[in-house]
């Protein structure tokens, strides 16, 4: 499948500060690409690039196959990019604010457009009121509705969720899911491990200018190694009975009752441990298959780095 967007060797400098170091990455249509990153890593610069608001000092960036250097206009068409600080105006409504975007974009039925912008994003019953009286939450949903006028291929969002309470963001999660599942592709920016975890098809770690890192939240697991199964017994006595048994898989002792397995093959490994203990009656007390998360992926690439 060819890419909807591209970036190739992409660097930006300001003044003497690198804060992009050739950048390569793609997206696929329809999918869902996470560029996760701290404060100052450089997510917000790659987004400008990519959309036209800022030049790069070297390297190509293509989206649906147009030059954003020399076919910007055409770029502009396909896209819609919401940026961290809310473009919404709190004096108009919500129904004001998304009637005067889809005017301003030449819409042919603006007032119809903001009804139904209002229903999808569940703002209809807050059509009416003043955006300065709207919650943060309701206002991300606004703004993100706003960026739909014009029905956009490709939805970039920096940072969507930052700021909001976990029931506003959990909601505006199931709306970018809601979004991927009408076909759009959608370029977002996060601090958030989790976000990235529970929305991405594709995630890109950036590190002081760098993607250190690409490929599926699962792929990206494994680099913090496999899955692993830990057990606790009654007494260090059993536990010494236990050792011997698993004299060939990788065991770690946590403690004098516990101990964790690793699980190179999760289903298989763990139902061969448990065979083995069952057989010489030795009963964990709990047992527990622990998935390595972004959060074990992010501790260790920056460590390693």
């Amino acid at each position: 499948m060819t890419p909807i967007i591209t970036v190739d060797n992409v660097q930006k400098s300001f003044k003497k500060q690198l804060v992009l170091d050739n950048i390569t990455l793609e997206v696929q249509p329809g999918n869902i690409y996470a560029l996760l990153g701290d404060n100052g890593a450089g997510k917000s610069t790659l987004l400008k690039i990519i959309t036209g608001l800022l030049n790069s000092d070297q390297g190509t960036v293509r989206v649906n196959d147009f030059d954003v250097n020399k076919q910007l206009r055409q770029i502009q068409r396909l896209f819609s990019f919401s940026a961290q600080t809310s473009s919404v105006d709190d004096i108009l409504t919500g129904y004001e604010n998304l009637a005067l975007i889809a005017k301003l974009r030449h819409v042919a039925n603006p007032n119809q457009t903001a009804t139904d912008l209002l229903a999808q994003f569940k703002l209809t019953e807050a059509a009416k009121k003043r955006v300065a009286d709207y919650s943060g939450g309701m206002r991300r949903r606004l703004d993100l509705a706003m960026s739909l006028v014009g029905n956009p291929e490709i939805l970039f969002l920096d940072e969507p969720t930052t700021g909001l309470d976990p029931s506003s963001r959990n909601d505006l999660w199931q709306t970018i899911r809601d979004l991927k599942a009408q076909g759009k592709t959608i370029f977002l920016t996060t601090q958030y491990l989790e976000e990235a975890d529970q929305l991405a098809d594709q995630v890109g770690f950036l590190r002081d200018g760098k993607i250190i890192a690409t490929g599926t939240p699962q792929e990206m697991k494994h680099l913090a190694g496999p899955e692993k199964l830990t057990l606790t017994f009654l007494t260090s006595d059993q536990l010494a009975q236990v050792l011997p048994l698993l004299h060939d898989f990788a065991v770690q002792t946590l403690d004098d009752v516990s101990i964790s397995v690793e699980l190179p093959e999760s289903i298989s490994t763990v139902l061969e441990i448990l065979n083995r203990l069952t057989v010489h009656k030795l009963k964990p007390t709990t047992f527990q298959v622990t998935t390595p998360s972004l959060d074990d992926v992010f501790l260790k690439l920056t460590k390693g780095a």
